[in-house]
């Protein structure tokens, strides 16, 4: 569709385009920024938010923005939003998408389509985005009417929050979005001023077609913000995880990122699983809730832990196959599960006790009703927790003294423990590096690690990390990356550099796919596919106008992370290639 530019607003005959009624609704829902890859489709959306002073974050790579606007809703539970072009740029969305539809994020998708007139005809991108698309959100609104376009977004940014959090979907033509007099125009040309039968026909056709969209309904309302539906649950399931956790001497809590659904309330929630006095591990967004030395928190051998416990509580985690599919808890153990999702509650263990609602508001309820002095039940069974840590730390320091040819990829994560701000938060992106950092990076408050989440997807650490400066302006970034997983978001260090964006990024790089390849070569006796080579990403990221640092030794690790920092503070971008030895660390550790 050859449609020209038009300004963002107000239209000479006084209409406002669907590009501006769409950026009224951000705007009044507070979202401060859009992330997007251009494309002519969706350029009203784009140009009106702008002018209303959202943000516009233009990235690399589609499901970058996808990363990027996921990781901004986890931060602050406002949903995410991110704008592609139709068909190829709504398909290179999808992983994007379906990893915020595991993890329970609220994002808004904003995709353009082929003009209503043309769908099926073989316009420009034109293709049935439904069914590509619908599986992996909340909602798939189709939309056919200007005046459509802002009641669908409000009610949309509601849902994304609503019971179980997750992606929605707005489809948005582009006839929609231009300038009404601009597109009348466009259709009344397309009909033209034949005389025949056929050519008459098609004018009656466009201009009822043209009718439809435009004409009708009331003048557009100022938007609303809808308020979003949180789940409680219910008395009796509360009053019967209260009288469980009275009869057990050996409790044990699991805390997950749906638990952190409503960030605002991460305070009050670190609050009550202190009040509560019950061990437990946190996973996923949920690490750091407690800082970074909180003696209720336990980081190792969790599984042995779960085997222990007489009462385990799962906060907004499932039994999946992170817990061996709910095998991890044994048998004669009380199963306590609070879950937003009823069928997460139920996932391959039935639990004696199903809270279902928000994980996070149901432990405050649940530390509300507790004993003075009830932290105090539990200091021996923590006591004894405790010092299984210890012993694993001393291993771990045991470890990371090792040398070799190259960097002990365990010093090296114990050095980045040590020079981290104390705001700094932390992006992972990677197999075995990053499941290495897991035990060794202490996360320094609540919400201050980002993961992919259950769905294991490796590429999002660019994403995240633009999501994450959008989010948390002002706080050190760093990006834990595995040499595999970097390749993905190489060429977003561009747009880091275009937008004053000053992550640093920590390369891992072990020449290999080595999560991989350790049971692999075991199993099979070979390492195809899992080779890579000792790539320069330093120089990389040089050339798009970053900083780069390269360490081969030990002794050059605290000097590149200290000029590092140095860069970030000076509002530079830089990534550190870190060659590292392999080690046996985390032998065993592939998943299924």
């Amino acid at each position: 569709m050859g449609v020209g530019t038009v300004a963002a607003g107000v239209s000479a005959a006084g209409e406002t385009h669907g590009g501006e009624r769409l950026a009224a609704v951000l705007a009044a829902h507070g979202v401060e920024c859009v992330f997007t890859l251009c494309g002519g489709h969706i350029s009203p959306i784009l140009a009106a938010a702008r002018a209303r002073g959202i943000r516009v974050v233009d990235v690399r790579d589609e499901a970058t923005a996808v990363f990027a606007a996921d990781a901004a809703a986890r931060l602050t539970g406002l949903p995410g939003v991110a704008a592609v072009t139709a068909g190829p740029g709504i398909t290179n969305t999808i992983t994007a998408l379906k990893n915020a539809q595991l993890a329970q994020s609220p994002v808004a998708l904003l995709g353009g389509a082929a003009p209503t007139a043309l769908q099926g005809r073989g316009a420009l991108q034109d293709i049935d985005q439904r069914p590509l698309v619908a599986p992996h959100v909340k909602r798939f609104f189709a939309l056919r009417r200007l005046r459509d376009l802002a009641p669908a977004l409000e009610e949309a940014f509601a849902l994304a929050r609503s019971g179980v959090p997750g992606p929605v979907f707005l489809e948005c033509p582009v006839d929609l979005l231009y300038d009404p007099a601009t597109i009348r125009q466009w259709y009344a040309d397309a009909a033209g001023k034949g005389k025949s039968l056929p050519e008459r026909a098609l004018r009656w056709y466009l201009g009822r077609h043209v009718r439809r969209m435009f004409d009708g309904g009331p003048p557009p309302a100022p938007p609303v913000v809808r308020e979003a539906a949180v789940p409680q649950a219910g008395e009796a399931a509360l009053r019967r995880a209260r009288e469980a956790l009275a009869r057990a001497e050996r409790p044990l809590a699991v805390i997950g990122s749906q638990a952190l659904a409503l960030p605002d309330e991460a305070l009050r929630l670190a609050d009550a699983v202190d009040r509560l006095g019950v061990p437990v591990y946190l996973s996923g967004m949920a690490r750091g809730l407690l800082g970074r030395d909180h003696p209720l928190q336990m980081r190792h051998q969790r599984r042995e832990a779960l085997r222990e416990a007489d009462l385990v509580l799962l906060a907004g985690v499932p039994c999946d196959f992170r817990l061996d599919y709910g095998r991890h808890v044994r048998r004669s153990a009380t199963l306590v599960a609070a879950n937003r999702s009823a069928r997460e509650a139920r996932l391959n263990r039935r639990p004696d006790v199903a809270a279902i609602g928000d994980a996070g508001r149901f432990l405050q309820a649940l530390a509300g009703e507790a004993p003075a002095g009830a932290e105090q039940r539990f200091t021996g069974w923590a006591g004894a927790l405790r010092a299984r840590d210890a012993a694993r730390e001393a291993e771990i320091d045991a470890q990371a003294s090792a040398r070799g040819e190259y960097v002990n990829p365990l010093a090296l994560l114990r050095a980045l423990e040590r020079h981290a701000a104390p705001d700094a938060l932390f992006v992972a992106d990677g197999g075995d590096f990053v499941g290495t950092a897991s035990y060794v990076l202490r996360p320094r408050g609540p919400l201050a690690w980002l993961d992919p989440g259950a769905f294991g997807t490796l590429g999002v650490g660019a994403g995240f990390a633009l999501g994450a400066a959008a989010a948390r302006p002002g706080r050190e970034l760093w990006i834990v990356f595995g040499d595999g997983a970097c390749g993905f978001g190489l060429t977003e260090f561009d747009t880091f550099v275009r937008h004053g964006i000053p992550a640093i990024a920590v390369v891992g790089n072990d020449a290999g796919w080595t999560q991989i390849a350790r049971e692999q070569v075991k199993m099979l006796g070979d390492d195809v596919g899992t080779v890579l080579a000792r790539t320069d990403y330093h120089e990389v990221a040089r050339g798009f106008g970053a900083e780069g640092l390269l360490v081969t030794r030990p002794d050059e690790v605290d000097g590149a992370l200290a000029q590092a920092r140095e860069f970030a503070r000076r509002g530079r971008p830089v990534l550190v290639n870190v060659w590292l030895d392999r080690t046996a660390f985390r032998e065993g550790s592939l998943s299924m």
